[in-house]
C-alpha cells in the first residue's frame, strides 16, 4: 500500500466518527459529466432558473428537454469502486452519513441506507410537487412529455419538478441542519471529489477543521482549502478509497 493511502487507511481505523462529503468527481469515475466541466451539461445548455421555472411554461418544457435528454447517461451509471468504499465504510458503523452534493442516487445504489444519505442538492431519480411535496414517479412524465410535451401537474393543482435544487432555489433546510450537526459530531471529515467553491455547501469541511476534526481532501484536482487539510490525496477516488478500505 502506498505510503498517502496507507495514511488514509490509519486515520480511518483511528477515528470514532467519519463524515464523507462528495461532489462531481466520485460520479466522474461512473461515467456521468461534472456539470460544470468542459462537455459537461452546462457547457450544451442554459440553467433554468427556478423563478423562470415557476412563471413560465417555456422555461418548464426546457427544463424538462434538458432532463430528459441527459436520462440515458444517468440511467447506464453504475456505482464505481469509490461508491463501493464509501458504503462499505457505512455498513461498518465507521461513517454516519454521506452528504453530497450529487443528484444521481449513486450512493444509495451502492448500498448507502436513504436515512445515511443527506442530499444537498436534491435527487435527479424521481420528481415533487412544489406545492404539497408529493413525489411522483418520472416514468409516466417521460411517457407523456415525449409523445406531446406535456407538463406534468401534481393531484393538487401544483407544478411538479425534478426533486433537484435548481439556480435561486433555497437549499433544503432540513438537509443543511442535519448535514452540520452531523459535521460537527465527526472527528474526520473526508471531501471526496468535490472543488469545495460550490456554497455553502463547501462550508462543511471548514466547519469540520473548525470542530478539530482531521480533514481529508481526496480530489483530482488542488482545491482552496488543501492548505487547510490534515491530508490530500490527488488521484483517482476510486484506487484511493477501495485502496485503503480493501474494496474491489
Amino acid at each position: 500500500m502506498e505510503g498517502d493511502i496507507k495514511r488514509l487507511a490509519e486515520m480511518i481505523g483511528e477515528c470514532r466518527r467519519a463524515v464523507v462529503f462528495t461532489g462531481a468527481g466520485i460520479s466522474t469515475e461512473s461515467g456521468i459529466p461534472d456539470f460544470r466541466s468542459p462537455g459537461g451539461l452546462w457547457s450544451r445548455y442554459k440553467p433554468i432558473e427556478f423563478q423562470d421555472f415557476v412563471a413560465s411554461e417555456d422555461a418548464r418544457r426546457e427544463s424538462w428537454r434538458i432532463k430528459f435528454s441527459f436520462d440515458e447517461t444517468m440511467a447506464n451509471a453504475q456505482p464505481n469502486r469509490g461508491h463501493r468504499a464509501v458504503a462499505n465504510l457505512v455498513r461498518r458503523g465507521i461513517v454516519s452519513h454521506v452528504v453530497t452534493q450529487n443528484v444521481d442516487g449513486l450512493h444509495q445504489r451502492s448500498g448507502v441506507p436513504d436515512e445515511q444519505v443527506i442530499e444537498l442538492h436534491g435527487n435527479s431519480t424521481y420528481a415533487k410537487c412544489l406545492s404539497c411535496g408529493q413525489q411522483h414517479n418520472l416514468a409516466p412524465i417521460k411517457d407523456d412529455f415525449m409523445r406531446d410535451e406535456t407538463l406534468p401537474v401534481c393531484d393538487c393543482g401544483g407544478l411538479v419538478k425534478t426533486a433537484t435544487i435548481s439556480f435561486g432555489q433555497s437549499m433544503p433546510e432540513d438537509e443543511m441542519l442535519r448535514a452540520e450537526q452531523a459535521t460537527k459530531d465527526c472527528d474526520l471529515f473526508l471531501a471526496v471529489g468535490s472543488s469545495l467553491v460550490v456554497y455553502p455547501a463547501a462550508g462543511f469541511p471548514v466547519m469540520a477543521k473548525r470542530n478539530h476534526a482531521n480533514l481529508v481532501i481526496i480530489t483530482r484536482d488542488p482545491t482552496d482549502l488543501d492548505s487547510a487539510a490534515d491530508l490530500v490525496l490527488h488521484r483517482e477516488i476510486g484506487d484511493v478509497l477501495g485502496g485503503a478500505v480493501g474494496v474491489n
